[in-house]
């Protein structure tokens, strides 16, 4: 057995495989002794680099045939704060962001509470699609208020900065604390089905409404996310106590 290789490291391999289209959706995993075999690990490595992609989305299994690669999946805020910290971008293998459309607005009843503003006060937008191996994945638009904007000029430009949240703490010199995320499924618009290639009559997206706070209480950026039906949304959250 090798005493270089770890569960982490197994599951990191398969995943820049799966994101980087190498490992398309419906193919099968190989089998838990062939990764044994493979990486010179014991079976309880392998299985637990299995149950993280599974917790991921990545993977599910399927009766009489194993482990297979799942659906697209859209990747929640953790991950991709996980993924920054990694590589300096927000964006995981395979993936890319076009920026839609980028300026000022007044918060809507969706946004303004959420900003802690009134609605109709001036706030920056930021709408882009994410999409993994050339296929959309999801919609997002970003919102930030006046002082996020005042030390963040490149959310200004249409250019994708791979993590503006992250940019703006690191300007703001205030670490993010928490994130809030509040997900229902309504119809889609036009507008999203023609950004994220939908093309049936009514189409129930999901939507996920994302608060992302600093340590000292200030709201960094409001989201909003809309995901297809066939996308996977999977959150993980740590249930051991508090130190």
């Amino acid at each position: 057995m090798s005493e270089n290789v770890g569960y982490e490291d197994i599951a990191s391999h398969y995943r820049r495989k799966i994101q980087d289209g190498e490992l398309q959706p419906g193919e099968t995993m190989p089998s838990q002794r062939q990764v044994c075999e493979q990486f010179g690990v014991a079976g309880t490595t392998a299985n637990r680099a299995f149950r993280v992609l599974k917790m991921e989305g990545l993977t599910i299994a399927k009766a009489g045939v194993g482990t297979i690669v799942a659906g697209p999946t859209s990747n929640n805020i953790a991950s991709r704060v996980q993924t920054y910290a990694a590589t300096g971008s927000a964006l995981g293998g395979g993936e890319s962001s076009q920026i839609l459309e980028i300026g000022t607005i007044g918060a809507d009843e969706l946004v303004a509470p959420r900003l802690d503003v009134a609605p109709g006060t001036p706030v920056h937008v930021r709408r882009r699609v994410v999409s993994r191996g050339g296929v959309p994945v999801h919609l997002s638009s970003s919102y930030y208020p006046a002082y996020v904007i005042a030390v963040t000029p490149e959310l200004t430009e249409p250019v994708s900065t791979g993590g503006s949240r992250e940019l703006a703490a690191q300007r703001l010199g205030v670490a993010q604390d928490e994130v809030l995320e509040e997900v229902t499924s309504r119809l889609a618009t036009e507008a999203e089905k023609s950004a994220l290639g939908l093309t049936a009559g009514d189409v129930v997206v999901t939507q996920v409404v994302r608060t992302v706070t600093l340590i000292d209480g200030r709201v960094v950026e409001v989201a909003v996310k809309v995901v297809g039906g066939s996308t996977i949304l999977r959150w993980t959250s740590s249930l051991r106590p508090q130190a």
